[in-house]
């Protein structure tokens, strides 16, 4: 069998549903092979390899299973690195399957090889990228790799796994067999030693004002309903990240939402008055910290803290915890209901009613801007009107830019694996790409992505994509003619001083974008330009009811800033204090 046979059983076999991937002359031997599996394994060829890697990091989002890129030698598979970063930093398994060069050609320098310091070297490119990097030189190594990549991809914390593969071992043949994976039996997570239990469960007796704070690694166990039972049996209220929201219910009472700077009021109030933090599957990044600032989101090592992570390597990296727990997030969560069942509920009235009088601050100070109708349109109303057509189990995936700022304070998450983030490498151009991916891993849910103005013009070409394979997705582009979160950044620390952040056009130096909704039109997507407020909701709903691709380009008001409730900042400029509710002050 040849070695481009063999891969593409190899997928077949592990059921692998689709290919993101663009051709090139390094990955031809492999293009032929998927041919012969073409009822068995979609090929989507998107237009650049930035969008395939971004598509297959939010399948892995909404499915929980991991599909494969294929990207040639040289530039075509350096187009993914940003996007495999991406992924590595919000943990999506994803197949990368690379061409190279032909061994016979190793260090001779041909065409697109990386040989400055090793031969035919470009798994060095991804090495900080991945959770591992492959090299199967001939046909016979084929099934180890394949069969360990995969299973490296979904066990423990997951995580993109790269397998470079020469030109020639598509090529050659080699009597060989396929090894079954055990893949399934691997994501078989691990639990926590009863002891630590039973003190976890010792430390939640004695707090009088406890907290959960959880993040993807509960997403990931799909352990929501878990998550939920804790957070009512034991009467905690739960602080989310992005990639978190939604395990509770936003609108459940002892849902607080996110932390941090763009974080809400209880939130953040919580996570300073908290005695006692049990954070499960979660990070604590700088955005989620304050920037580890002590009293404006967390009081470490003041409030105790019980950090419950699937990877040890983030228990203690930057909050030293009282009680530190390697374990899968739902074995956790699962643990530690069986060992209170028979306990009395707490009822923490006091600590609850103090959270009930943050929350009626918060809502009394941000409902009257959610009310309001403008032109350019308000923030507040577009977040408000996406979640008022939605249903339930619509997914929405969101680039880093301002416009994710007002979804991490004010999206009303109701059900995990449906807010899809850009969250630790912040890499523009997943939500616009990744839609696609959500698309094809739940066809039945409506997927819209919002993307700001800047992050859309890097990956525009989806919407060709979207055509050309039927992918039907909605963007809603927040148009508000700048970089608008790094020009905020430079108006508050260099004094109003503005360059390199807005776009303009002209001797006048007028705001300038392009036409996006007639864009979208010259590539056969409906596309729509809204400016008015009373257009907008129904223009969504009427692309959702179209069972087609569309556009909307939103002009929004770009003076409407995200009110702070937390801090961030940047070594060594100053930071700034909340818009809303001060610093807790530490005795």
């Amino acid at each position: 069998m040849k070695g481009g046979e063999l891969i593409a059983q190899f997928l077949v076999q592990e059921k692998i549903p689709y290919v993101f991937g663009i051709c090139g002359h390094g990955n031809v031997g492999l293009l032929d092979a998927l041919y012969d599996v073409r009822d068995d394994i979609k090929l989507i060829s998107p237009r650049h390899e930035q969008v395939a890697a971004h598509m297959a990091d939010a399948y892995f989002r909404i499915k929980h299973q991991p599909v494969a890129t294929l990207t040639s030698c040289g530039p075509g598979s350096a187009n993914i690195v940003m996007p495999i970063a991406n992924a590595l930093a919000d943990s999506s398994a994803i197949l990368a399957i690379t061409a190279n060069i032909p061994t016979q050609q190793f260090n001779r320098g041909p065409f697109q090889e990386v040989n400055r310091h090793f031969a035919a070297d470009f798994p060095s490119v991804l090495k900080p990228v991945v959770k591992r990097s492959f090299q199967p030189t001939r046909v016979d190594m084929l099934p180890l790799a394949l069969r360990q990549a995969l299973e490296l991809s979904v066990s423990g914390r997951p995580g993109p796994v790269q397998v470079d593969i020469p030109f020639n071992v598509f090529q050659e043949e080699a009597d060989v067999e396929l090894e079954p994976t055990a893949r399934f039996k691997t994501q078989k997570r691990p639990g926590t030693d009863p002891a630590d239990i039973e003190q976890a469960l010792a430390m939640l007796a004695a707090a009088e004002r406890p907290a959960l704070f959880i993040g993807h690694g509960v997403t990931l166990a799909e352990a929501a309903p878990e998550l939920t039972e804790m957070a009512e049996r034991l009467n905690i209220p739960v602080i989310s990240s992005p990639n978190g929201m939604g395990c509770i219910p936003m609108s459940h009472p002892l849902s607080l939402g996110f932390i941090g700077r763009n974080g809400t009021f209880p939130a953040n109030q919580a996570g300073r008055h908290a005695d006692l933090v049990i954070a499960v599957g979660a990070r604590f990044d700088d955005r989620s910290s304050s920037s580890w600032i002590p009293g404006y989101s967390w009081n470490f090592p003041a409030t105790k803290l019980i950090h419950v992570d699937i990877d040890v390597d983030e228990i203690g990296r930057n909050y030293v915890p009282d009680l530190g727990i390697t374990s899968d997030a739902g074995s956790f969560l699962r643990q530690i209901l069986g060992a209170a069942a028979d306990t009395e509920r707490p009822q923490r009235k006091a600590w609850l009613a103090e959270i009930e009088g943050w929350r009626d601050e918060w809502q009394r100070f941000t409902a009257p801007n959610f009310e309001l109708r403008t032109s350019p349109l308000r923030p507040e109303q577009i977040v408000a009107d996406i979640r008022a057509v939605l249903p339930d189990d619509g997914i929405i995936s969101l680039d880093s830019g301002v416009h994710h700022n007002w979804f991490m304070q004010f999206w009303d998450a109701p059900m995990p694996q449906a807010m899809l983030n850009a969250w630790g490498f912040s890499g523009m151009g997943f939500g616009v790409s990744g839609i696609l991916g959500a698309k094809l891993a739940a066809p039945d849910r409506p997927c819209v992505a919002i993307c700001g103005d800047g992050g859309f013009t890097m990956t525009p070409h989806v919407l060709c994509t979207a055509v050309e394979f039927n992918i039907p997705c909605i963007w809603v582009v927040w148009n508000n003619f700048a970089w608008g979160a790094i020009r905020d950044i430079q108006y508050g620390m260099f004094g109003g001083r503005e360059i390199g952040t807005g776009f303009y056009s002209g001797e006048n130096q007028q705001p300038y974008n392009p036409d996006f909704a007639a864009l979208a039109r010259s590539c056969g997507v409906h596309g729509v330009t809204i400016t008015e407020p009373d257009d907008f909701k129904g223009a969504l709903e009427a692309a959702i009811a179209s069972g087609k691709p569309a556009l909307l380009d939103v002009h929004v008001d770009p003076e409407v800033r995200p009110p702070a409730t937390g801090t961030w900042q940047l070594p060594p400029t100053a930071f700034g204090e909340p818009a809303f509710g001060g610093p807790f002050l530490q005795d």
